[in-house]
């Protein structure tokens, strides 16, 4: 399958080419453009309780869209909801830890589910679960702005504001924390942080929509009670 993400990093728009009978699975909402020659169906991939834990417990969408090729080479794109960069993560057997809104599509070969992240993300703020991609195969996620990726070596320390997370391999562990003491925690503007702990990759976001949505909420018209 070939693929390509075009205007990255503010707009990205991916593009793949599908040869007859090659799959993708997407996020709904995510197509942007497709030939012809590309068929759509919609279903709740592994059954409607599936589909109900990933849409209740992890933040995505109950249903989930598989395009497939049919007679010659077809194409068909997709973007995310907001504006940011797109990231092909090649996995070969390993696990990708996404956070809720971040997937985008992938192979069919990868295994989709959620996992408990426990009370630490609970406090973060980012809901209970995370979306926990496995598997060999290709997967596509997003963000709000660039992706920043860094490689901790086993036993590094390193420390991420919770509204800049992406993804993350299974190979690191994580605990969520304040940015300092009391006082940092509640006035710095930097409130709880995600402290990794390698050895693995992580997958940052140059935006937080969190912070954007601070900054524009006061700026919206209110609307007077009865």
């Amino acid at each position: 399958m070939k693929h390509e993400i075009l205007y990255r990093p503010s707009y990205s728009l991916l593009q793949v080419l599908l040869e007859p009978g090659e799959q993708l699975v997407a996020e709904a909402g995510a197509m942007v453009s497709m030939t012809p020659n590309v068929q759509m169906q919609t279903q709740a991939r592994g059954g409607v309780l599936s589909g109900l834990k990933r849409a209740v417990l992890g933040g995505e969408s109950f249903f989930i869209n598989t395009f497939t090729g049919t007679a010659g080479q077809g194409e068909a794109t997709f973007a995310p909801s907001l504006p940011g960069d797109m990231m092909h993560v090649p996995l070969a057997g390993g696990v990708m830890m996404v956070q809720s809104g971040s997937f985008i599509c992938a192979t069919p070969s990868i295994n989709m589910d959620t996992k408990w992240g426990g009370a630490k993300t609970f406090f973060a703020g980012k809901g209970l679960f995370l979306l926990k991609c496995e598997g060999q195969g290709d997967l596509f996620i997003s963000s709000y702005g660039a992706i920043h990726s860094v490689e901790l070596q086993a036993g590094q320390h390193y420390i991420v504001d919770t509204g800049h997370i992406v993804a993350f391999e299974g190979t690191t562990s994580f605990s969520i924390r304040g940015a300092g003491g009391l006082k940092q925690t509640l006035f710095s503007g930097e409130g709880l942080v995600c402290e990794f702990v390698g050895p693995g990759r992580i997958y940052l976001q140059t935006r937080s929509f969190e912070a954007f949505v601070s900054v524009l909420t006061p700026h919206l018209p209110k609307s007077s009670g009865s």
